[in-house]
Formats: C-alpha cells, sequence, structure tokens
C-alpha cells in the first residue's frame, strides 16, 4: 500500500491534477478492491451509529452494529435485510436491479464511485493539497465537493475526505434534499481479505417480526 501511494504521488507530481482527473485516480484505486472490512461511524444529526464494515465487489454490502448493538444492515445483491433488535423486527426488500442500496457506505466502491462521477461535478474544496481532516487534527486528507448534475440525486452536495497515501476514502459528507447532513466515518480498512460470499447471507432471529417491501410494494 506505502508502494502503492509513493506511485500515485509520483504521477501527481508530474501532471496538474484537477478534480475531475482526481476522481478517475481515485475510481481506478477502488477498481483494485476486490473487497474490504473497516470499522464504520455513521452520524445522522446527533446520533452516531458504530459498527464493522465488510464490503465485497460489485455491490455485497454488511454493517453488523455495536451501537445500536446487534442491529444489522446485509445486502447480498437481491435482498436486502434491517435487523432492528429494539423492535425485534427484521424488514426485508428484494432489489430488482445489480446496485447496492443508496446508502453513503456504498459509495466506496468502484461501482459507487463511478455512479459520482455520472451524477455528480467534482472540485476540490481548498485545493489539490491535503488539509486537516477537521480542526485540531493532526490527520491530512485531500477533500473533494461533489454537486449533483440531476434534481434526482438523494445527495444534493457530497464532500469526500481521501487518504492521500493510500486512496482510501477516510470520510464522506452528504448533504440531503432536506438539508439534513449525514456522515460516514472510515478507519481501520483491510483490503483484498477474500471475504467469502457466504458472510453476507443474514438469519435474523427466529423471535423476530419480519416485514416484506418496506421500502415499496410493487403494483
Amino acid at each position: 500500500m506505502i508502494l502503492f501511494g509513493a506511485s500515485v504521488m509520483g504521477v501527481v507530481a508530474q501532471e496538474i491534477i484537477t478534480a475531475d482527473r482526481y476522481m478517475q485516480i481515485l475510481s481506478e484505486r477502488y477498481g483494485e478492491i476486490r473487497d474490504y472490512e473497516a470499522n464504520v461511524v455513521i452520524r445522522s444529526g446527533n446520533t452516531d451509529m458504530i459498527g464493522n464494515l465488510s464490503f465485497l465487489d460489485p455491490a455485497f454490502l454488511r454493517i453488523d452494529f455495536t451501537r445500536p448493538a446487534e442491529q444489522v444492515i446485509c445486502f447480498n445483491g437481491e435482498l436486502l435485510t434491517i435487523y432492528l433488535p429494539e423492535h425485534r423486527v427484521t424488514l426485508n426488500q428484494q432489489i430488482t436491479h445489480r446496485a447496492s442500496p443508496a446508502t453513503g457506505a456504498s459509495i466506496a466502491s468502484a461501482q459507487g464511485l463511478n455512479l459520482l462521477r455520472r451524477n455528480y461535478i467534482p472540485s476540490f474544496v481548498t485545493g489539490p493539497d491535503p488539509v486537516a481532516l477537521e480542526t485540531g487534527s493532526r490527520e491530512m486528507v485531500i477533500r473533494l465537493r461533489l454537486t449533483r448534475r440531476v434534481i434526482s440525486e438523494g445527495y444534493r452536495e457530497i464532500i469526500l475526505s481521501v487518504d492521500p497515501n493510500t486512496l482510501l476514502i477516510r470520510r464522506i459528507e452528504g448533504r440531503t434534499i432536506a438539508d439534513a447532513l449525514v456522515r460516514f466515518d472510515f478507519t481501520n480498512v483491510r483490503t483484498n481479505l477474500g471475504i467469502p460470499p457466504a458472510r453476507f447471507i443474514y438469519d435474523s432471529p427466529p423471535t423476530a417480526n419480519a416485514v416484506n417491501n418496506f421500502m415499496f410494494r410493487d403494483n
């Protein structure tokens, strides 16, 4: 990974990097990642959700939460399952197209980044040089602002904070059409571990009530 970072910085040094070009480099980086695990913190308003994330290309996704404890989000390419232990409810939704649900977590993938390149206009927040992740932080990132091209996108603006050495996304901040801010923080990212597809098959507790087609119902 250090060698990869060094080679990327060499490319950057030899050419003027525009935001669009940087997005292309980022997409190519994630194109080399077959799977990954990470610790994730999802903040919406004043609420933090903490969990362990597993991803398998092109769209398998699972988050096992420690806050709320035992909550699970799992997508195996066809079925989205959300287990809510507080209510002892399992929500199931068949997804008919080959894409993961529109979540911030799914952005951190080759497929997600390619969609962003099509549907958003990139620009650097302050320029192509690394800046502090936040005020007072020693962690340095390159920050990209993505502005939607069409009004149908769920996020009207997205800020990506990227580790300049590994070219892995450290933080995603999305501003929804309702002007709500949702933030995803990724730490301890481990790539290409050989995660099996079986990890994305989730059996909810037998005592949970199942609700099918909770997102929408077929006509």
